[in-house]
């Protein structure tokens, strides 16, 4: 049996690595939907063999995984791409699309650019080109957090995905896709803290830069009306870097309103708040699955209801109407029972991070907390 294996694997080109060998016994080897299937028995718990295979697995380009069937094991091999060849049109095509709607946003919203110009000279768009680079300039250095510590550990991930939208920032964000499965909690520590860390240099960055540069002007029309507006309140973290720069953040005169690059690093807090709820497959549901192990599900339980506690807690004690944060919190409740549901990552390795990490994860959850406020976002004068 032995020499029919080794001929069957030569034959198809099948990885037969050193582990596979020593701690599995094979029986039979098949090629499925570009999948190789090895049939037999584990001589090792099913946790440790993955642990075994894993790193070889990947170097040969392949994620792996163990099924326990009725009579032994499967050890299931899926070939992964790893984005070195070709040009991957749908994230550049996303890109452009995000690229035209921040500029969009940018210019009639953010720099009070009339409809009517950009209609009859399009080329107006590119004044709001700082508000473009400084929305995706944050979101792009957070998922390129992730992207460079997840090729560092060899994980396969896919450069981002960037999701153009309207009003009020051009776009809903970023995300990466993690194929396979995480080889420990070190690495998905690494790779899910990486972005949050990135993402919060850049956003100030980006916040000091916007505070030091000089108001736009608002059209007088604007300045004089009586209108419902959108106002974005200022979470501390954006308070402490103005009072470290000595610069405002809001003026007395409606005539004029902090450049629109403030509202990149303000775009920045935000989805870095967002992220870090320690819940599913956000960022900061990786770094407590990493840090606390299987005991992140009860943390993660917890979550929707603070949620919806804190949109109960604005409406029907402070007052305030779903166009006042109540919606946007009771939205991400939802959301967060949703991804809840769906569980954490489960890496193969379940040994412990360690104390620099924990210290590092502890200090990143204590800069979120800066960017966090019970009403971020509120319509008034309506």
């Amino acid at each position: 049996m032995p020499e029919h294996e080794d001929a069957a694997a030569a034959g198809d080109g099948a990885p037969r690595p050193e582990p596979l060998r020593t701690f599995f016994r094979i029986d039979e080897i098949r090629r499925e939907d570009g999948r190789v299937r090895y049939r037999g028995e584990s001589y090792v718990p099913e946790r440790t063999l993955l642990r075994k295979l894993t790193p070889h697995f990947r170097e040969a380009g392949y994620e792996v995984d163990v099924e326990a069937v009725d009579d032994g094991h499967v050890v299931v091999a899926t070939p992964f791409d790893r984005g070195r060849d070709g040009i991957p049109w749908v994230n550049v095509a996303m890109f452009a699309a995000t690229v035209l709607s921040t500029l969009f946003v940018g210019a009639y919203g953010w720099y009070y650019v009339p409809l009517a110009e950009i209609q009859s000279n399009p080329l107006t768009l590119l004044q709001a080109w700082p508000f473009t680079a400084a929305v995706l300039g944050v979101l792009m250095t957070h998922e390129l957090g992730h992207y460079a510590a997840g090729r560092y550990h060899g994980v396969p991930v896919s450069l981002p995905y960037v999701i153009p939208f309207i009003f009020p920032f051009g776009t809903l964000g970023a995300v990466i896709r993690i194929r396979g499965r995480m080889p420990s909690r070190k690495v998905l520590f690494d790779i899910g803290a990486a972005g949050p860390i990135a993402g919060l240099v850049a956003t100030v960055v980006v916040t000091a830069v916007g505070l030091s540069l000089d108001p736009i002007g608002v059209p007088a029309e604007l300045a004089n009306s009586s209108g419902p507006v959108i106002r974005f309140n200022n979470p501390p973290l954006l308070d402490l870097i103005a009072g470290v720069l000595g610069q405002p953040t809001s003026y007395g005169d409606p005539r004029l309103s902090a450049h629109p690059v403030v509202i990149g690093g303000w775009v920045g807090m935000f989805f870095t708040l967002l992220n870090l709820l320690p819940v599913g497959q956000l960022d900061g549901g990786h770094m407590v699955r990493a840090m606390l192990g299987p005991r992140q599900e009860t943390v993660a339980a917890l979550v929707p209801g603070a949620l919806f506690g804190i949109a109960a807690y604005l409406h029907f004690w402070r007052g305030l109407g779903l166009n006042e944060s109540v919606g946007l919190w009771a939205f991400w409740g939802v959301f967060a029972t949703v991804i809840a549901f769906n569980g954490p990552a489960n890496p193969t390795d379940e040994d412990g991070v360690g104390l620099p990490r924990l210290a590092v994860g502890l200090a990143t959850f204590a800069v979120g907390a800066l960017c966090f406020l019970l009403v971020p976002i509120q319509v008034v004068g309506a």
